[in-house]
């Protein structure tokens, strides 16, 4: 091997005649006679090296051979392309080098793919064969903007006095929420310890410890049901302040995220991120993490209905409704896809109608007469070949519903443009939902979120009515930040654990510590935890978080590669105390 001098992205005319190692993989290899172009390629890049069997004194049957990822090692004199030859796709399409010395370093076996073309097979088989897929200039440019993101986020935190302090990775085992990974103690055999679901205690016990500005890019582990964006181990930039409120840290964070996008993707954010409260985003967008590149907000169609002869409307609570601009073109296949969304995801169907030449026609507009047809077009500005797509239910199932067909209509529509960035702040979460199967009351954020000051007395008199000092940051449909101010009053805390369904007892096994903590002199604090995942998703332009992960899990939490989870051996058990049952 000879030691590289330079990259396979660095050389371009000012290196003509100079003598230049590189080292890399065969991308391809042409055969033009007596003459071998090979792109060797690194992850700086690529440059096209020449063997010339006139000029290359060795085995030039091995060089005849090359194929696909081959790794070699050369040494030759950076010439000029001819004006014909010049690739201006390439960084260095303007030099090739002449190669007058050759090492081949590794021969690659048949490849189970084509590096070419990602879209070539199915994601398992790449999975399974990651170290290929990471080849991939696309994926290399993803794990760069992710590097890119580690260094900007530390850059800023440490540049404005936060400190980097790491939490416990075996912690206590506090479930609330997700299912905790568990790990067994050999030691301590029937005891478990627990995986962060995030450092949230830990980093609350700073502050009460006088670090008032703390982060972490820490790793994350929450054993639940996966989807695009979630994998079972994640990554998150976890930040706490003390004597702070809201104002502070979305201030702070603003910045910060200007700071990334400006560092990694020299872009810039607005100054100033608009808020919307819990209740705004739900009733105008059906979701909590709005994407506000587009319009299509949720309109109250029930005055309409009442009015019609739509049975099906008559009794329940909520009627809503979107307006498809030029929807009219959508076929009855398109329809129907649209309707299995809809009961997809809770609603027992899809009413529609379409407005052509002046009156609506299709779905439900037999049941509306023609003075109510003009009344809905007059008042809700409804255009000739729109499309009106209506639910009615139960007001949650209404808004859910309709916030999923935005998103799908939004997409089929391509109404927004996947460089263009809208963040929002959403405010004023409730302190808690109902959870009807275990009849009980559950945090919406977690059970450290502090109620508005104004709602500490609806925790004894309406809990369903309280609003918390929760938040989180929001951009293009995705949720990248959540956070809150914090409870420091330990008995608030009390409270709140009680109306969470927690006997005095359960309190203090799981969180008695964190209580006990409080009460010597917990000052007020919040903070907030990045999906550094998520963000860097956004970054690099993708749909899948899987795509923005060095070693990513499939839907079904397992790692095609190396094949984990795997059975261990029966040894591990017994030292651990632990017996499989088959069932």
């Amino acid at each position: 091997m000879y030691n590289r001098t330079h990259t396979c992205g660095d050389l371009n005319e000012s290196f003509i005649d100079k003598e230049v190692s590189l080292n890399g993989w065969v991308n391809t290899a042409r055969l033009h006679g007596k003459v071998v172009f090979v792109d060797l390629r690194d992850r700086y890049g690529k440059t096209q090296i020449v063997f010339d069997q006139n000029q290359f004194l060795d085995d030039f049957d091995t060089i005849k051979k090359l194929s696909s990822e081959d790794v070699i090692s050369i040494k030759g004199v950076v010439k000029s392309r001819d004006e014909a030859a010049i690739n201006p796709k390439m960084r260095t399409g303007e030099i090739e080098v002449v190669v007058a010395e050759f090492s081949l370093l590794n021969k690659a076996a048949t490849l189970p793919f084509v590096l070419k073309d990602r879209d070539s097979s199915e994601e398992p088989l790449r999975l399974k064969y990651r170290y290929l897929e990471l080849r991939f200039e696309e994926l290399q440019k993803n794990l760069i903007i992710r590097h890119k993101t580690y260094q900007a986020v530390r850059g800023y935190l440490s540049d404005n006095d936060f400190l980097e302090v790491e939490t416990p990775i075996l912690m206590k085992s506090t479930p609330e929420g997700a299912r905790d990974f568990l790990v067994p103690s050999r030691i301590h055999k029937g005891k478990f310890y627990a995986l962060p679901q995030s450092p949230q205690i830990y980093k609350q016990i700073l502050m009460i410890s006088g670090y008032d500005r703390y982060f972490q890019i820490v790793k994350c582990f929450r054993d639940e049901d996966l989807r695009a964006d979630r994998q079972p181990e994640f990554t998150q930039i976890d930040i706490e302040m003390s004597f702070i409120d809201e104002e502070i840290i979305f201030t702070f964070m603003e910045n910060l995220t200007r700071h990334v996008f400006r560092s990694v993707k020299n872009l810039d954010l607005p100054d100033h991120f608009p808020k919307m409260t819990y209740a705004d985003a739900m009733e105008r967008y059906g979701s909590d993490k709005p994407d506000t590149r587009y319009g299509m907000e949720l309109i109250n169609f029930k005055p309409f209905s009442d009015k019609s002869d739509f049975n099906a409307f008559s009794d329940v609570d909520s009627v809503k409704a979107i307006i498809v601009n030029e929807g009219a073109k959508y076929s009855r296949k398109i329809i129907e896809r649209l309707t299995e969304d809809a009961k997809k995801n809770g609603s027992k169907g899809l009413a529609w109608m379409k407005l052509q030449d002046g009156s609506f026609s299709g779905g439900i507009s037999k049941f509306f007469v023609d003075d109510l047809q003009s009344e809905i077009i007059k008042n809700l500005q409804i255009k000739n070949e729109d499309l009106l797509l209506i639910i009615g239910d139960k007001k949650n199932i209404v808004l859910k519903v309709l916030g999923k067909l935005r998103t799908i209509v939004a997409s089929i529509e391509e109404l927004y443009d996947k460089d263009d960035f809208k963040p929002l702040w959403v405010t004023e979460f409730p302190m808690f939902d109902y959870d009807s199967n275990e009849n009980r009351y559950v945090a919406m954020h977690h059970p450290f979120t502090a109620p508005r000051d104004s709602d500490v007395n609806k925790l004894d008199k309406d809990p369903s009515s309280a609003l918390s000092r929760g938040y989180d940051l929001t951009m293009n449909g995705h949720e990248i930040a959540g956070g809150s101010i914090r409870i420091h009053s330990p008995e608030i805390q009390e409270k709140v654990f009680s109306l969470l369904g927690l006997s005095q007892k359960e309190a203090v096994e799981k969180f008695g510590f964190l209580v006990e903590a409080l009460r010597y002199g917990a000052p007020p604090h919040g903070g907030i935890a990045f999906g550094f995942d998520r963000l860097v998703m956004l970054l690099a332009g993708t749909d899948n978080i899987r795509d923005v992960i060095a070693f990513p899990k499939t839907t079904s939490a397992t790692s095609l590669m190396d094949e984990s989870p795997s059975r261990v051996d029966l040894n591990q058990l017994r030292d651990l105390g632990l017996k499989i049952e088959d069932n």
